[in-house]
């Protein structure tokens, strides 16, 4: 049974205090309107910060925007956020990873207008998607989006990237430019996964790049113009922004990209209601509101496209606190950090191979997630629908076939992603006018299987 608060809210506080605000008591959580003694609440914000750090600070260092302006930006959308879901839903909202290739494709001359352009599109998009889902329900988005198409354009964003981890934007920035490093990094990061228990592994991205720009460090490899930068970055100040600028050729690069966020949004909003035991579908539609919106205002400025951060329910699974009160102070830390021009100068003091290597490793997560939505959702490849709509789509993406129609290009994402829906529903409906749709697959289990 779920502990639930005997002391009433402060006039001053949207939050009523969980027990003696000391403890979680076994089988209890601390509820998205409760929370813990303010020291302890602090103390789990600041986790959050460094649960997303390591995955939020790597997008914006292969893109080439500035570091600091989309920790800041994350930081203010995740406080909008939780002003648009009405204080009832945690996240955190960090760099989403579905923005990097069409990101890398849209900058123009390595202006990242045009990106920001497009990522304030999608923004908006997803903003209306939501503003739909809370008027309509979100039964809509299950049958536009079976789990084999989510699976099929997480996977396909996954691979499409892979190209980038080895060679970076093409200018040999990645495990190419310094294999050492990379293969190292990698190793901390595989190491720290399993040598670690519960937090710390958790961490293991941010340890592998702390030790690979360590190694880098001892050897000298650091870029010398990235360490005159931080020598010379002022402790407090404004982050550096940008303003977007829109073209049509940008937007349809990036706006596929509102599939994934959907698919995201909806599975941290599952996830935060099964973990806390309520159901939150009606705040389904507030979630993709808050994160559009919060995504049109880092695009406006300078920072990178956001979703919910998987990282960051992590941390609420280890500490069994899912206090709204958590993620305010997270997102209060971020801006503050984002505040700080000698963070920004020490996160682009990262080289090349350190983020190569780590990336190995992301991108490689990103594409397993994909069959990851495959295998927790049980689907049948058995049934020719959905093994041509994965296999289709996938192979779109990792080639990153590329149309070109005039001024506008559509690559492998764009593609793929259209693929997925149209093969999917495509012979879905021949299927079903012919006559000719699959069986589901039984499987039969020997009397040794302890599977029921």
């Amino acid at each position: 049974m779920t502990q639930s608060s005997t002391e009433p809210r402060s006039r001053w506080s949207a939050w009523s205090i969980h027990g003696d605000g000391r403890s979680v008591r076994p089988g209890d959580v601390v509820h998205p309107g409760e929370r813990l003694s303010w020291p302890r609440t602090l103390g789990i914000g600041v986790q959050h910060v460094v649960a997303m750090f390591g995955a939020t600070f790597t997008v914006p260092l292969i893109t080439g925007f500035p570091p600091a302006t989309t920790l800041f930006f994350s930081g203010l959308g995740t406080l909008l956020f939780l002003l648009i879901t009405g204080n009832r839903l945690p996240s955190y909202l960090g760099s989403s990873f579905a923005f990097i290739a069409p990101v890398l494709a849209a900058k123009a001359g390595g202006d990242i207008g045009p990106a920001l352009g497009g990522i304030v599109v999608a923004g908006v998009a997803l903003a209306v998607v939501g503003l739909v889902v809370q008027l309509a329900g979100s039964r809509w988005i299950d049958a536009l989006m079976p789990p084999v198409v989510t699976g099929a354009i997480v996977a396909l964003i996954g691979l499409n990237l892979a190209p980038v981890a080895w060679d970076g934007d093409g200018s040999g920035t990645g495990v190419k430019a310094q294999p050492l490093i990379a293969v190292v990094t990698l190793a901390a990061i595989l190491l720290a996964t399993v040598a670690f228990k519960g937090f710390l592994a958790r961490l293991s991205i941010l340890l592998g790049v702390a030790v690979g720009w360590a190694l880098a460090a001892a050897l000298g490899d650091l870029d010398p113009k990235a360490v005159d930068g931080l020598r010379d970055a002022a402790w407090v100040g404004l982050p550096e922004f940008h303003a977007p600028s829109f073209s049509l050729r940008a937007v349809v690069l990036v706006i596929p990209v509102i599939l994934v966020l959907v698919a995201e949004n909806a599975g941290h909003v599952k996830a935060v209601a099964a973990m806390t035991g309520r159901n939150l579908d009606r705040d389904m539609g507030r979630a993709f509101m808050g994160d559009g919106l919060a995504t049109v205002l880092a695009g406006s400025g300078g920072g990178s496209g956001t979703t919910t951060y998987a990282e960051n329910i992590g941390v609420m699974a280890a500490t069994r606190v899912y206090s709204t009160a958590a993620y305010w102070v997270a997102g209060l830390t971020a801006v503050l950090l984002g505040l700080s021009p000698k963070f920004g100068a020490l996160i682009l003091t990262v080289p090349a191979g350190v983020l190569g290597g780590a990336t190995t490793a992301l991108y490689g997560l990103i594409a397993i997630l994909g069959a990851r939505i495959w295998i927790e959702n049980r689907v049948d490849f058995h049934d020719p629908v959905n093994l041509m709509t994965a296999a289709v789509a996938v192979i779109v993406g990792a080639a990153n076939y590329t149309l070109t129609a005039g001024d506008l290009s559509f690559n492998g994402i764009a593609l793929g992603t259209a693929a997925a829906l149209a093969v999917y529903h495509g012979m879905r409906l021949v299927a079903h006018l012919r006559g000719t749709t699959h069986t589901p697959h039984t499987t039969h289990h020997t009397p040794t299987d302890p599977t029921p």
